[in-house]
């Protein structure tokens, strides 16, 4: 049977980031992250905090530098680059759209990472006063969260800026994230006092990216309806040869056989109806309705894959002008897929 006490040194270890990440999933009113996907990246995290206490070790290890200066300058760089590479992952695999799931994420990594670290020190130290217990909940483990919270804004902030996730945008963030754990590992203030501190200063900043994201999705919402309503009307008007993409995809019958052009406006078209679907998915959600993918749509993305490995990429290609293939477009075909 479990001790009291070490049950109530586990909760207030692991209970305060796991309910501040249920906080923002709620307040979440697009319904833009799935519960599979945050446990997914709550493992993920866990996975982090395994590999960065193996780094830390080797580091401290082979350098014989002293335990402060690891917890100060070290371990904030390794922690949040193993902790980013999840954030990473998820950018660059279309699953990350809009500031509010890039901060659910980071939360999510947070908390899969605190979860392990706080498991590993409950069993080190398991006779430790409760106050310790609750600087780990409320100010460690919430630090992690919010920290990777940070990177993952940032990190989506500057690759919408600069149109790709490389180092320019990665070591940015990455630098941003270690600096504000780095500054929490010094401890200026005492520990109780920086827990409050930490519990003070997120809340706010975090709702304040959710009212610049919500902006951020009822605009990109109502511009990208419009322009995706009006290319489909166009598709499926009998005006569409003397469009510019109508003169575009006759110019490309010098390079592609004929069929490969008419595939390709059969992907133009199925793109299109699969982008407003998302829209209108989203949309349901916000209103509080709750849409499941059907049949038809699995069709459709059936029939998607069929045609990209029918025409190829350089026929692909070609046709990205008029595919609107940014980021946020490859985001809500993978979120009406998943």
């Amino acid at each position: 049977m479990i001790e009291p006490g070490l049950l109530l040194r586990a909760l207030l270890g692991l209970l305060p980031v796991v309910c501040f990440l249920t906080a923002l999933v709620a307040f979440d009113s697009y319904k833009l992250v799935r519960l599979r996907t945050i446990l997914s990246v709550i493992v993920l995290g866990g996975v982090a905090a395994g590999a960065s206490y193996l780094l830390n070790m080797v580091v401290y290890d082979s350098t014989g530098i002293g335990f402060a200066a690891l917890s100060r300058y070290v371990a904030p760089v390794i922690e949040e680059a193993m902790k980013g590479t999840v954030i990473l992952l998820l950018l660059r695999t279309h699953r990350i759209g809009f500031l509010v799931d890039a901060a659910i994420f980071g939360v999510a990594v947070g908390a899969g990472f605190a979860t392990i670290e706080n498991l590993y020190y409950l069993r080190e130290l398991a006779d430790a006063h409760v106050g310790v217990w609750i600087v780990r909940g409320f100010g460690t483990a919430v630090m992690h969260g919010g920290v990777q919270a940070i990177f993952a804004v940032l990190l989506l902030t500057i690759t919408d800026r600069r149109g790709g996730t490389g180092l320019a945008a990665i070591v940015p963030a990455l630098l941003a994230a270690a600096a504000v754990h780095s500054l929490f590992n010094h401890f200026v203030l005492p520990p109780i006092p920086q827990t409050l501190l930490v519990m003070l200063l997120l809340p706010p900043m975090m709702w304040a990216v959710f009212a610049r994201s919500e902006k951020a999705v009822e605009g990109w919402l109502g511009a990208g309806f419009d322009a995706d309503s009006q290319l489909l009307e166009l598709i499926n008007s009998g005006k569409f040869g003397g469009s510019p993409v109508g003169n575009y995809l006759e110019q490309l019958r010098s390079r592609f056989r004929g069929e490969v052009v008419a595939d390709l406006l059969c992907y133009l078209r199925l793109h299109v109806e699969l982008a407003l679907r998302a829209k209108g998915v989203l949309m349901m959600r916000e209103g509080g309705f709750e849409v499941e993918v059907d049949e038809p749509t699995r069709a459709k993305f059936e029939e998607m894959s069929y045609l990209e490995r029918t025409v190829g990429p350089t026929a692909l290609m070609a046709m990205k002008p008029f595919l609107h293939m940014s980021r946020k477009d490859l985001w809500q075909l993978y979120m009406l897929g998943k």
